[in-house]
This record gives structure tokens, C-alpha cells and sequence, in this order.
């Protein structure tokens, strides 16, 4: 088995105008790779954030009646701040997500609607890291980001949900990568650097549920958080803070 834990990260590719970011929950992207979403919108390309759930299960001590609204809301806000304006929600169950055809059907529809070259998505894996000190990852994370890798390609082919069509969603075919924030086997990264205090405010507009998770102050939370996160891939990047992917070429 070749040792990847020293191999060095490639540059994300920068050939590209439209993303379309797909996850679980709130904050998924905001602890996963809203520096590089920052970046990216300084340039000028266009992301939009879709959302499988509202988060509306997350909070022990809030009702999911009352989450899951205060949640979308501090979802909209945490985008705009790192320039991203259209956050869409599908309505899937908080925690109870089901891989499957409805899934990947969703998913599909969002990139048949959105038309991104690239797509990006969390760990579809069991675990976050490896051996001992790793964590079992949740069932939504998993069947969310597998989903995602497979609607990138249903997405293209018409008589996979012919349905889409019927509905003025054409197909598309132009999906060019899918990257996996948070993967075990990072391959490419972006500077973190431009992006990073954007990235702390964008987790910081989280703050109901932050104050929930913990009982440590939220800045120094999120900056601890953030910032562990960034510099772990700094000696792999040429010294620089970074938002690491697993980078899947279509």
C-alpha cells in the first residue's frame, strides 16, 4: 500500500465558473471548506449551496419544530458571508437520511437545475481520519456524500430519471470533478489564507448551534477549530493553510 500522509496536494483546478456544493446539514460546509468558498467567490465564480435537511434534529434542547427554521436562518446568513446567495434545501429528515433512488434524484435535479462544472460534497466515508483516534462518521454525511458522486453522473444521462426532463430540467453533462472536503485521502487543496476570516464569521452565523455543542467561548472555538483544521495541511502544501479535497476526475 503506497503512504499518502506525505504526499503533496495538488492545486485545486481553477478552469471553472459555476459550483454546486451539496451537504446534510447547516455548518457542514462551514467546518468543512468555507475559506476555499470565499476564495472562490473573490474570483468571481458562481457556488450555490444545497442542503439535504435543515438540521432541524441537531439541537438536543430545541424542539425540531423551532430548529430547523432558526437553522435555515443562520444557514442563509453563514453563506452570504462568504459570497454565496441561492441556499436551497431539499427536506430529507435530519438524521435519518436514506441513501436511494429519491436521494440521488434530488441531488440530480439540483445539478441538472444549477449546471456546475464542478461539484463539491463532505466524507462519504465510515470514518473521519484513520486507525486509532478516528471517528465514526453519521449515516446522513454518508449517504448524502455518496449520493452526490453518483447524481454527478445521473445527472448527465436522460433515461435516469427520465421524470427530470418531462419536468424542463435537461440533462447535464458537464460536471468535470467532484471534490470531498473532509476525506481521509486528500489529494488537492486551496490556499486557505484569503478566506480564512470569512471562513471564522461564516461558522461563527452558527451560533444557536455552537452555543448548544459547547461551552467554550464560540470565537475561540471556531478559530481553534478552523485553524487546527487549516494549518493540518499546511506542511503538505507548501507551508501554506489549507482546505483540503479528495479530487474525482468525470
Amino acid at each position: 500500500m503506497i503512504d499518502t500522509s506525505t504526499t503533496q496536494l495538488e492545486d485545486m483546478p481553477g478552469d471553472w465558473r459555476r459550483a454546486l456544493a451539496v451537504v446534510a446539514h447547516p455548518d457542514d460546509l462551514e467546518y468543512g471548506c468555507a475559506a476555499a468558498v470565499a476564495g472562490w467567490t473573490d474570483e468571481g465564480k458562481e457556488v450555490v449551496y444545497v442542503l439535504a435537511t435543515r438540521g432541524e434534529a441537531g439541537i438536543d434542547t430545541l424542539d425540531p419544530a423551532a430548529c430547523g427554521p432558526l437553522r435555515e436562518q443562520e444557514q442563509r446568513a453563514s453563506a452570504a458571508v462568504v459570497g454565496v446567495p441561492t441556499v436551497e434545501f431539499l427536506d430529507h429528515r435530519d438524521g435519518v437520511i436514506e441513501y436511494g433512488l429519491g436521494l440521488r434524484r434530488d441531488i440530480a435535479a439540483a445539478i441538472r437545475r444549477h449546471r456546475p462544472e464542478l461539484v463539491v460534497t463532505l466524507n462519504h466515508r465510515d470514518t473521519w481520519g484513520t486507525g486509532v483516534g478516528g471517528f465514526w462518521n453519521t449515516p446522513d454525511h454518508v449517504a448524502v456524500g455518496r449520493a452526490t458522486l453518483d447524481a454527478a453522473g445521473d445527472a448527465g444521462n436522460r433515461w435516469i430519471f427520465p421524470e427530470l426532463t418531462e419536468q424542463g430540467l435537461e440533462p447535464w453533462n458537464g460536471v468535470r470533478w467532484v471534490a470531498v472536503a473532509g476525506s481521509n485521502t486528500p489529494t488537492h487543496a486551496v490556499d486557505a489564507t484569503p478566506g480564512e476570516e470569512r471562513a471564522v464569521q461564516s461558522l461563527l452565523a452558527h451560533r444557536a448551534y455552537i452555543e448548544a455543542l459547547t461551552d467554550e467561548d464560540p470565537e475561540s472555538y471556531v478559530r481553534t477549530f478552523l485553524d487546527g483544521n487549516n494549518q493540518r495541511f499546511a506542511p503538505r502544501y507548501g507551508g501554506r493553510p489549507a482546505v483540503a479535497f479528495e479530487l474525482f476526475s468525470r
